[in-house]
This record gives C-alpha cells, structure tokens and sequence, in this order.
C-alpha cells in the first residue's frame, strides 16, 4: 500500500507558544496518543522547544539559515544549511536561537517504548526499491526533485506512507532528495 499525503493536505496548527507553526504530515495512530508522527515546523522566532517525555526526536533543517539548539545541560548544536539534523531525547529542556531569520524544519518523533526508528536522507536517480519487512512502515518526504509512484506522483514537501507486505516489494522513480523514515514496532 501507498498512502499520498500531499504538502496541500498537511493540517497547519499555530503553536501555544505563538511562536511557529506545524504542519502535520501523519500520526500513528490517527486519534489519541500517538506512537509516532510527523511533522514540518515553521519557526518563526527563538523560544523553548515543547517537552516530549519517553519520546526521541530527530530535526532535519529544511530551509532557512539555521538554528542553534541550546539544551540546559550546557551542550549547543548548530543546524546549518543544507539539512543540519540532530536526533535527541524529547524529555531534554532545550531552546532554540535562529542564526538569521525563520526555519522551516522537518521533525520525526517516536514513543521509544514502541518504536524503533531510523530516519535517512537519501538521493534518488532512477529507480529505488522497497522490500516487505514486518511490521515497517516507510514514510517518504521529499525535498528536491520529484518522485512517481504506483499511487501518483510526489513534488517537493509532499510525501507518502508505505507498508509492504512481506515478501512483496514496491518500486519508486524519480530524481531528487529524500528524507526516508523507517519505522517498527518493538517486540
């Protein structure tokens, strides 16, 4: 299976904090607590970044010239243009300094009791293919070029769910950049 999720339909929420913006891509599952979800954030001023207790994140700079993350424990990360990223744990107080105007930047977070995830970035020139593993779900984003699949075609911010099953596979094409979230439940 594979679900579209087009840039177009990504629900846009203001932050409490008025701060930002996110725009949800998916969540699993839908209602409730989520096991895991992503999202693209539009940043517009520095500030604290919300609490995730049991939760680990990764950021993935999309645009904009950067961030310096500031976690109270004294470390300082600096995300830089092209894609600077940081994985880190949701319960880390941190606060975030822009280096020269608004961020957009893609996050993916999962519940670390129930899920193990691996978030790659990828090129794509040709073809690409996916095997069936149980359990996985991929969800693609992409950030340059433009990607066709069996369900339609991907532009640039758009992405799409894919669960295969086991022993079965599904091929991608295109040209461009892709941020790929690989994503299991724990035994």
């Amino acid at each position: 299976m594979i679900e579209l999720l087009p840039a177009t339909n990504h629900r846009r929420e203001r932050w409490k904090n008025g701060g930002g913006w996110t725009r949800e891509i998916l969540r699993f599952p839908a209602d409730g607590a989520w096991d895991w979800r992503i999202s693209v954030a539009e940043v517009g001023c520095d500030g604290p970044f919300s609490p995730f207790p049991g939760c680990e994140r990764e950021i993935v700079l999309l645009s904009g010239q950067g961030m310096e993350l500031h976690f109270t424990d004294g470390e300082m990360h600096r995300l830089v243009p092209p894609h600077g990223r940081l994985r880190f744990s949701g319960e880390r107080p941190l606060t975030a300094l822009l280096v020269d105007g608004p961020t957009v930047d893609f996050n993916l977070m999962w519940r670390r009791e129930a899920i193990d995830a691996q978030l790659l970035h990828r090129p794509i020139v040709g073809s690409m293919l996916f095997f069936g593993e149980p359990g996985v779900t991929w969800l693609l984003y992409v950030l340059a070029g433009q990607v066709r699949t069996p369900a339609g075609v991907l532009e640039v911010g758009d992405a799409a769910r894919i669960a295969i099953p086991p022993g079965e596979r599904r091929v991608i094409e295109g040209g461009g950049e892709l941020l790929l979230a690989k994503l299991q439940p724990k035994a």
